[in-house]
């Protein structure tokens, strides 16, 4: 189903028009308002706006009847009213179940989102990912998704039938084909272009991902019919992609931030409406103490940007681009009635906030509370191991009994970007050592859901683990879990522990779990409120520092290991891969 018809189902026009017309009194109305009118970019005075069910069916200065006896009145008194922030790229299948993250974005003034939902397929496949799609539905705020590309650097993984993509694009709450890396368009045209062709003779869009693209490169991948990316990091990037016809995504959360360096646009002249401000994913602990959209509009800001323009990246212009500004994205008649109070134009501080034509937050706190989910068994046991883990799976085969062996270890350059580095390692009774006096350690690639078992083990330097192992069950683009550890016993436990948990991340110890974050959904999120889930978290950072491990977020660096996106060299249940080439790796080099 197309999307504007799968919103408009259900709209009766007629009465619409008569609360237009004065006919017939309004649901609600927000009145003296400054309205920001994102279409013009004007501020209006002495406002109102009147709303029959969920749509907006009048905005202007004179109400009159529309307005009756029960129609509920907000009284904006005089300050700026902006419609509802979008987010138009995130990841919500991460840390908190749908409901309790969107308790604490809703009352920011964020009334739509759109999210990936490529982490649920690889574990729990079509069924998993409708269910994950359909806890978003029927929430004070709409959620929207895009279809998993499933790019990924395991072949089980990256394998998706034509009719489990179809049977997505078919719904109406799914926008496209979310983000597709355009190092797998290139290298596997023959797997991807379908995918693409399937996405737009259903009418819907592709999402891009060209970071490090040169010239040549990204144009093919733009004319594959691509429409946004959310990966520039310099302003130089930002405008050859919108020079190239794409939606520019400007990234402001807990993966990227971006927004400082790409406020430098601002002095080249070019025009800014094709430029979108996303999250790409918060932290919980983050979300509690910054908030979500309404504080990257404010960052925007505060760097300089015409607060108008500012705001307009954040609703508008990212409406426009999934074509859904007929619904959402401004305040006009016919549109949806999300609406955010804020105290003037450039203090993005939600004080009333209406989606669908409801109050649903003021003065941060809800006034309508999310919708539970209830998680089917089957999303809740996705780690299938029918066996524990034991040490010895961990253990690398040497060429020579005793010596020498040279190894292609993952080198942690950043706590997020790798390289392949060669490391002479000491060989006993066949096995190969890691070296913890020079910062090596082993790690390993475990599948739960295609091969579930198959175990892959590398070496891995940087990451500065003394003692113990951590794991972890929400690796990046795959259906493995992740550990890396100084002894192969005690990564058999953290891996063991996640069995029992069916899904978290665990640092273990001696044999004794030190600190976990039990995540049984999908083996992807907790079944806890945030502030229990960023204890735990805190817990887990500290075990870590406590045994070496210094990076600000090292669950982000441990489960990146297995993505598709982050240069360069990474790991899965069958080797390490090579995102230059796409070609696997040989771990024993000689």
């Amino acid at each position: 189903m197309q999307t504007l018809a799968y919103l408009t189902k259900d709209k009766d026009i007629k009465k619409l028009m008569a609360v237009s017309l004065a006919q017939q009194p309004a649901d609600l109305a927000v009145v003296n308002a400054r309205l920001l009118n994102v279409y013009t970019g004007e501020l209006l005075e002495n406002q109102a706006i009147c709303t029959c069910g969920p749509w907006i069916a009048y905005v202007g200065e004179n109400p009159g009847k529309s307005i009756g006896p029960h129609t509920e009145v907000v009284d904006a008194a005089g300050k700026t009213v902006i419609p509802g922030l979008i987010d138009g790229h995130t990841h919500l299948a991460w840390m908190a179940t749908p409901d309790e993250f969107l308790k604490h974005i809703m009352i920011g003034g964020t009334t739509t989102i759109v999210t990936e939902v490529l982490e649920a397929y690889p574990v729990a496949g079509l069924d998993g990912t409708i269910e994950l799609i359909e806890s978003l539905q029927d929430q004070p705020i709409k959620c929207f998704c895009t279809a998993p590309a499933m790019v990924s650097i395991s072949r089980q993984a990256g394998q998706m039938p034509p009719n489990d993509l179809q049977a997505l694009l078919d719904r109406g709450d799914v926008l496209g084909l979310g983000e597709s890396y355009w190092q797998a368009l290139l290298q596997d045209p023959d797997i991807i272009l379908p995918r693409f062709k399937a996405t737009l003779l259903s009418g819907k869009l592709l999402e891009g991902h060209s970071a490090g693209a040169s010239e040549k490169k990204l144009n093919a991948y733009i004319a594959a019919g691509v429409s946004s990316c959310h990966e520039p990091i310099k302003v130089h990037e930002v405008l050859e992609r919108l020079r190239l016809g794409l939606h520019v995504m400007v990234r402001e959360g807990s993966i990227r931030r971006d927004l400082e360096e790409i406020a430098k646009i601002q002095t080249m002249g070019a025009d800014l409406r094709r430029l979108i401000l996303v999250t790409d994913g918060v932290h919980p602990l983050e979300l509690l103490e910054k908030g979500y959209m309404e504080y990257v509009v404010q960052k925007a800001i505060d760097y300089g940007f015409d607060p108008v323009t500012a705001i307009q990246m954040a609703t508008l212009n990212v409406a426009e681009h999934f074509n859904l500004d007929q619904v959402i994205g401004g305040i006009a008649p016919g549109r949806l009635a999300d609406m955010v109070v804020i105290p003037d134009i450039n203090t993005i501080k939600a004080e009333t906030v209406i989606s669908n034509g409801i109050v649903i937050a003021q003065n941060g706190e809800v006034r309508v509370s999310p919708r539970p989910h209830q998680w089917s068994q089957s999303t809740l046991n996705t780690v299938h191991m029918p066996e524990p883990a034991r040490g010895s799976d961990f253990r690398v085969s040497a060429p020579s009994e005793t010596g020498k062996a040279f190894v292609r270890v993952i080198d942690l350059v950043t706590d997020l970007v790798t390289a392949p580095k060669e490391v002479s390692l000491t060989v006993v009774e066949n096995e190969i050592c890691a070296d913890i006096a020079r910062d090596v350690i082993k790690v390993a690639a475990v599948d739960r859901n295609y091969q579930p078992g198959k175990t892959f083990t590398g070496f891995l330097k940087g990451f500065h683990l003394q003692s113990g192992a951590f794991a972890c069950s929400a690796s990046w683009d795959a259906s493995c879990i992740i550990v890396a550890g100084a002894n192969d016993q005690d990564m058999a436990g953290a891996v063991n522990r996640i069995r029992e948990l069916q899904g978290g991340a665990v640092v273990m110890d001696q044999g004794k779990v030190v600190a976990e974050l039990a995540m049984p959904v999908f083996g992807l999120s907790a079944l806890l409120p945030i502030e229990e889930i960023i204890e735990r978290l805190k817990n887990i950072q500290s075990a870590l520092a406590e045994r070496g491990v210094g990076f600000p977020d090292p669950l982000l660096t441990l489960i990146t290991l297995t993505g598709a996106a982050i240069p360069f060299i990474r790991i899965s249940e069958e080797g390490l891969v090579n995102l230059k080439n796409g070609q696997m790796e040989e771990l024993v080099m000689g």
